[in-house]
């Protein structure tokens, strides 16, 4: 089991440099993405363009990615109330978390993934969560992340591992590990193909597409910037 992981992927920024941190370190690697009732589906149509062009752009990689897996969990759209999964506003809420909050959301993606992971036959779990450079959600910290996988482990009576490779870097930082892990051509993909815009806007710039104006743009975006000018 120690050979194969299970990528948490989204069609975003981190998830592709997660799943690129993954392919270059097991022999097995699978995806699964969540349609959870988001506002738009940008994300999700993102996910099998940028799997072809991995597998078309590395051939390294080619033999190693497995099985693309999307699961619904329309139960965090039923409980709503986030700026990703409704028409609200994307402010700091009064709690002193921003709109953009899913409660729950990474947990429930962890454990799904995990389950999905004990009928695959993969124990391991690679995830984008970040506490560096991230808005503030309680579920990015890592002592969530690895409380959630011994729980897993617990329930599940074996031993879940998860991986978060961008846990403690700065978006630049992410920027920079993709081009590490796969040179000028995983960096343009990443710019081209990837979707990270909490508005779905497909507006392109120099560093990738998004209505360049909400939280998630400005951060790839500033990231961005800083990895050129390194």
């Amino acid at each position: 089991m120690s050979s194969s992981a299970l990528v948490l992927f989204s069609g975003g920024q981190d998830s592709t440099v997660c799943l690129a941190w993954a392919l270059a370190r097991f022999d097995r690697v699978e995806t699964v993405g969540f349609d959870y009732g988001q506002r738009h589906a940008a994300e999700l149509k993102a996910r099998p363009v940028i799997l072809e062009k991995l597998r078309a752009a590395f051939p390294q990689w080619a033999g190693k990615l497995g099985a693309d897996n999307l699961l619904p969990l329309d139960t965090l759209k039923a409980i709503g109330g986030s700026a990703l999964t409704d028409a609200v506003k994307i402010e700091m809420g009064e709690n002193g978390l921003p709109t953009t909050f899913v409660p729950g959301r990474n947990v429930m993606f962890l454990t799904a993934a995990a389950a999905l992971g004990y009928r695959r036959g993969i124990a391991t779990l690679v995830g984008g969560m970040c506490e560096t450079d991230f808005s503030g959600y309680p579920d990015c910290r890592n002592e969530t992340v690895q409380v959630t996988a011994r729980a897993l482990s617990l329930g599940m009576a074996r031993d879940i591992k998860v991986h978060t490779p961008l846990m403690w870097i700065d978006k630049a930082a992410t920027w920079q590990l993709a081009q590490e892990l796969g040179g000028a051509k995983l960096v343009d993909l990443i710019v081209t193909d990837t979707v990270t815009c909490y508005e779905g806007n497909p507006t392109p710039h120099d560093w990738g597409h998004g209505c360049g104006t909400c939280p998630s743009c400005e951060l790839r975006a500033s990231g961005y910037r800083k990895y050129r000018a390194a």
